[in-house]
């Protein structure tokens, strides 16, 4: 396993974390992701570190907290062994305060993820979205608290837009606090929008991009062909799950699965694993989570590390997925002398 820089911080995490997104019950709206128990999470996790995978990737909010017990179950006696990664911000609850950023929240949130988890720190704590209502000022001094109590190691942010990050940082620098050193954001091979903003940005403020869904929703996973049916177990079947995910064209993805598929003949690997190995060349990218039902797709995933895609295979695969970008960006892209995008193909 290879192990990575998160960010401009001293921490390296694996090129590969584990999502935890799985673990839960029937009864939960997560269920579409999978309903793994403590006895499945284990065997995911035990497999996990087998492979070299140091971080491992949660949220208060999966399966109404039942995902950060599981894991607190999986890693009990081996916590020296993990990084754990959790998020809070969305709502937990039906009261006034049961949402957002406050120092009323996020104190609370941080508290309820340390004992869910059975222990008393996190690695990487993230806000999971932006409040815009709350000030920055408050937010950020709370993690700085929270920091300085041991509480956390590290922060992060998730789902941010670029000025939504930019101005945390600037506040971080202005007020002597706690500066992100992550931003967990969607990023795939069929969903490139974090290259025209995000990533510039990730760049130049060294933000190491946690990457999220690095399949597409689920339509990077080798199922999905051209002419062919959906597979009877996937999120794709349930229509809240894919309201809820990335908007792609039917064109647009069967153009980039038939290179794809093309690649993985000329290699012998799986397409998961080509889509996965695509991100990991990426700039700014410092580990992309990976998520199973199965241990065999969590073998499978693991199997994205340790080779390469061709400079010719990542051309490819660069000038089929490309879409013109939104203003102002089509317009920046007319001049690459001087405003180069780092993730241009």
């Amino acid at each position: 396993m290879e192990y990575r820089f998160l960010g401009g911080s001293g921490l390296k995490v694996s090129a590969l974390s584990f999502g935890t997104g799985t673990f839960g019950d029937a009864r939960s709206r997560f269920k579409a992701f999978g309903t793994n128990g403590p006895e499945e999470a284990t065997r995911l996790v035990d497999i996990c570190l087998d492979a070299g995978i140091n971080m491992f990737d949660t949220a208060d909010v999966y399966s109404d907290g039942a995902a950060e017990e599981i894991l607190g179950h999986a890693i009990k006696g081996r916590r020296d062994n993990v990084l754990i990664s959790t998020k809070a911000t969305f709502r937990v609850g039906q009261g006034p305060n049961d949402v957002g950023s406050s120092r009323h929240h996020l104190t609370r949130s941080v508290d309820g993820c340390l004992k869910r988890l059975g222990t008393d720190y996190i690695d990487l704590f993230q806000l999971h979205g932006f409040d815009a209502f709350t000030p920055i000022e408050e937010t950020l001094e709370t993690l700085d608290c929270l920091v300085q109590f041991g509480k956390l190691r590290y922060i992060g942010c998730s789902n941010f837009s670029g000025w939504h990050l930019m101005k945390s940082l600037a506040v971080s620098d202005k007020r002597g606090f706690a500066r992100y050193v992550a931003h967990q954001a969607y990023y795939s091979l069929i969903g490139r929008d974090y290259e025209w903003e995000l990533m510039p940005l990730a760049l130049d403020q060294k933000i190491g991009a946690v990457v999220w869904s690095p399949l597409g929703w689920g339509r990077l996973t080798g199922k999905l062909h051209r002419g062919a049916p959906k597979p009877e177990v996937s999120r794709l079947n349930e229509k809240a799950a894919v309201d809820a995910g990335p908007p792609i064209q039917d064109e647009y993805l069967f153009s980039v699965v038939d290179v794809l598929d093309e690649i993985a003949k000329e290699t012998g690997k799986s397409v998961p694993q080509i889509a996965l190995n695509w991100l990991l060349k990426r700039p700014t990218v410092a580990t992309v989570i990976v998520g199973a039902r199965t241990e065999d797709q969590l073998k499978q995933n693991l199997g994205a590390v340790g080779w390469a895609l061709s400079p010719e295979q990542m051309k490819r695969l660069n000038n089929i997925s490309y879409l013109r970008p939104s203003s102002p960006y089509w317009h920046q892209e007319t001049f690459p002398e001087r405003n180069p995008f780092p993730g241009a193909a």
